[in-house]
């Protein structure tokens, strides 16, 4: 089944050009029809085979709240007051989402100009970013699971070591990382096509090692 169509990257540039709540509220069926319920059928249809990644990790296909984010952009805090995101983001959240600061995850990122998929822990909090420096500095096993994979780990990084660790120890440069995170990247032909689904599936689970390494690091279940 193909979920996406080059109308979900039409939209995305015409709202990109028109980013104003008129403009939306004239094109609000379209994207509710041709680009929000493609992507919830693909969330929903993606639960099974990512319960076979881990059983605690949630494809929500509710359109508000649920693992699609919310197109409209939050500008209280913000000096862009564009009124919308003008790509689209999916999160796959580990179960406790809601009851902790900071979760791991996979995720996918819709755009026009640059589509790709993702795994790991973005802006962990101090005591998160904590708990998983300590399990690298400790050895652990999935931490060793993650060298194995050769998996390239992105994301922020200290200039500094970070106090309380061992200046020479040998993996330094990921104690100094402030994110642990992981990315493929996508084409819109990649999404359009009809194997996507097994295609970001098997993304993910090339992923899972580093998702694994800190969904446990976090004292989380996998």
């Amino acid at each position: 089944m193909t979920y996406f169509t080059l109308e979900v990257f039409a939209f995305l540039r015409e709202l990109r050009k028109h980013n104003d709540r008129d403009w939306f509220a004239e094109n609000k069926s379209r994207y509710e029809q041709r680009v929000r319920e493609p992507i919830l059928r693909f969330v929903g249809d993606f639960g099974p085979r990512l319960a076979k990644i881990s059983p605690h990790f949630v494809a929500d296909p509710r359109p508000s709240g649920g693992s699609l984010f919310r197109i409209h952009r939050d500008t209280r805090f913000s000096r862009d007051k564009s009124p919308y995101k003008t790509h689209l983001g999916v999160h796959f959240f580990h179960d406790s989402g809601k009851k902790a600061p900071s979760v791991p995850g996979f995720y996918l990122h819709i755009d026009p100009d640059e589509c790709f998929a993702a795994g790991g822990i973005w802006h962990p909090d101090s005591a998160a970013l904590a708990k998983v420096r300590d399990a690298i500095a400790a050895g652990d096993a999935e931490w060793k699971a993650v060298k194995r994979s050769k998996l390239p780990i992105e994301g922020g990084s200290l200039k500094r070591p970070p106090r309380g660790y061992d200046c020479d120890h040998p993996d330094m440069e990921a104690l100094k990382r402030t994110d642990f995170v992981t990315s493929v990247k996508l084409t819109p032909q990649d999404l359009c096509s009809k194997s996507f689904m097994s295609d970001f599936a098997a993304h993910c689970k090339r992923m899972s090692p580093l998702v694994k390494f800190v969904t446990r690091s976090l004292g989380m279940t996998w």
